[in-house]
């Protein structure tokens, strides 16, 4: 097993699927469109925390404010006076194509045929490079990022149709990958889905009005009504006539929504697939205890994502449950580097044990997911070093061996543990008594997913759509333009 005094200055990596991105569209003719993507931005926080922005229409132009940090860090009350009208998109970003730089916050604005457009993605173009050549080469377009969002920005600004649907569609048969996109002109808002409705995009009504979002819990904290998901290949245009919608008749039929949102990526309280996610977790947490039982005392999850599967693991097995670890949830992201006596604090930084309750106890840690088993063996530590008679490892997702290109930041497959470990070598590696992993099949049973309608390359390796293994989440990087 690893020490934490292994990770320079005891920063122990994240070890889940980083987040993706959340997106937000706003029509209301209240006027307050901005400050109502403000508040569905901060209910979509969980989805990434490197920038955030928002943009504006007012029927004239377009304007955008986007910085780097939490929503509430970008935006204070005079940041609200230019962004005016009845029409706003937002976007709170963890970088899965592009570095975590100011250039690549969205929304985008970009000038085209049709002009002015600001654009939002959740999701990951598999073939941006190619695209940003053709860009490049027939419209002479110039780039300021080096996300592929820039990319969907573009093609759509550049793109020929006579209706925005048409031109959306134009779009959709270039693009390859995982896409959520809001997007708006100076009087106009769009939203659509990829094909294959990798990313989740849902629609709801608010006082005559309309909202789309990544997640219902953004739509909730708004006080709007849900509606439905949007299907894939779908295309919603809002403007002063209403609000009308089409689909892409270029699809395959297929669905392939990331298994991961119910898994770990969604707030428990949204709902997904028709489902809430809250309670997917809590029959994940019970397929599991009915695949990987063991004699214990007390189950605990790691907090908070796993709470849910770990209270359905204790019902389902019978085994008392409890808090066993309380989180810090104040712990984010820090330029500070601990003196060399603060090092070995490593992942009490983020988790502290309740020892009254776990010390001399036999104990199920149920976690949603391991991928490079940075994080599980501390944690492992941690309970043992608090008294924990026994640690028995349990995992509601299955073995993650295959890095993901659509969207979500899971690292490479030389980096994940297990690619390259076996079942015995990852126990005695995280240091645990015994380990077990959901199965595929008890996933896909509880989601619904046995004959199709979700994504799960990320455990069995086949992709939805044909992928290039020597992809990075850098490869759009370019040297950054002259401030000259």
């Amino acid at each position: 097993m690893k020490s934490e005094s292994d990770f320079p200055f005891g920063r122990v990596p994240f070890d889940h699927p980083h987040e993706e991105c959340g997106v937000i569209g706003v029509f209301t003719p209240e006027g307050e469109a901005s400050r109502l993507a403000f508040f569905g931005l901060f209910a979509l926080q969980h989805r990434g925390q490197e920038s955030a922005g928002i943009a504006a229409a007012n029927g004239e132009n377009v304007v955008v404010h986007a910085d780097m940090g939490l929503v509430t860090q970008i935006f204070r009350e005079p940041d609200f006076y230019p962004l005016v009208g009845d029409m706003a998109i937002g976007h709170t970003r963890y970088s899965t194509t592009g570095s975590s730089e100011l250039c690549n916050a969205q929304p985008l604005l970009v000038d085209g045929l049709h002009g002015q457009l600001a654009l939002a993605n959740n999701g990951n173009i598999i073939n941006a490079a190619q695209l940003k050549e053709q860009l490049q080469d027939e419209w002479n377009c110039t780039f300021a990022s080096t996300t592929d969002t820039e990319v969907i920005a573009l093609m759509l600004a550049h793109a020929t149709g006579a209706t925005w649907e048409e031109r959306v569609f134009q779009c959709m048969r270039q693009l390859e990958g995982a896409y959520s996109i809001v997007a708006q002109t100076k009087d106009t808002l769009i939203a659509a889905r990829d094909p294959l409705g990798i990313r989740p995009l849902c629609l709801g009504k608010l006082n005559g009005g309309w909202i789309v979002a990544s997640e219902s819990c953004a739509l909730d904290h708004l006080g709007a009504e849900y509606l439905r998901e949007l299907e894939p290949g779908e295309v919603i245009i809002i403007d002063a006539d209403g609000l009308r919608t089409a689909t892409w008749s270029g699809g395959t039929g297929r669905r392939a929504l990331c298994v991961f949102e119910l898994i770990y990526f969604a707030r428990p309280d949204s709902i997904m697939e028709g489902q809430l996610v809250h309670s997917v977790r809590q029959q994940l947490g019970a397929q599991l205890a009915r695949e990987h039982s063991v004699d214990a005392d007390l189950v605990i999850g790691i907090p908070d994502s796993s709470t849910a599967a770990a209270v359905g693991y204790a019902q389902e097995s019978g085994i008392p449950y409890s808090e066993g670890l309380v989180k810090n949830r104040y712990v984010g992201r820090t330029f500070i580097e601990p003196e060399q006596r603060l090092r070995d604090l490593g992942v009490r930084q983020k988790f502290n044990p309740l020892v009254e309750v776990i010390q001399g106890k036999r104990l199920v840690v149920v976690d949603d997911s391991i991928v490079r088993g940075t994080t599980t063996p501390h944690v492992v530590n941690l309970l043992r070093k608090a008294g924990a008679k026994e640690v028995h490892m349990r995992v509601c997702a299955p073995p993650i061996k295959h890095p993901c290109f659509m969207g979500v930041d899971m690292a490479s497959r030389e980096e994940l543990l297990a690619a390259n470990k076996t079942l015995d070598e990852i126990r005695s590696f995280i240091g645990a008594d015994s380990l077990g992993y959901l199965s595929v099949q008890g996933l896909m049973k509880v989601v619904g997913g046995s004959d199709g309608g979700f994504c799960d390359a990320c455990f069995t390796g086949n992709y939805p759509v044909p992928i290039q293994l020597e992809l990075t989440k850098l490869s759009l990087e370019q040297v950054a333009p002259s401030s000259d």
